[in-house]
């Protein structure tokens, strides 16, 4: 199974943070991610989803509800 990535500037559209926000949660792990060859870094997106709270590494099963369409800021 291919799990879809997104770069860091699409998941802060897509949950509305900064980018420093994202790169910290990178940094503690919250969000799972991986480098392209080139070293760009891609965010697996059901990762941006999961509860912050939860130990494991998996995302929940089922989002219900939150995932939403970005707003539409222009």
């Amino acid at each position: 199974m291919e799990r879809k990535t997104i770069s860091i500037m699409k998941a802060c559209e897509l949950v509305g943070v900064s980018r420093r926000t994202i790169y910290n949660w990178l940094s503690s792990g919250k969000v799972e991610y991986v480098r392209t060859a080139g070293g760009s870094v891609r965010i697996f997106v059901e990762t941006l989803w999961r509860d912050p709270q939860r130990t494991d590494r998996t995302a929940p099963a089922a989002a219900s509800g939150v995932w939403q369409q970005p707003l539409d800021r222009s």
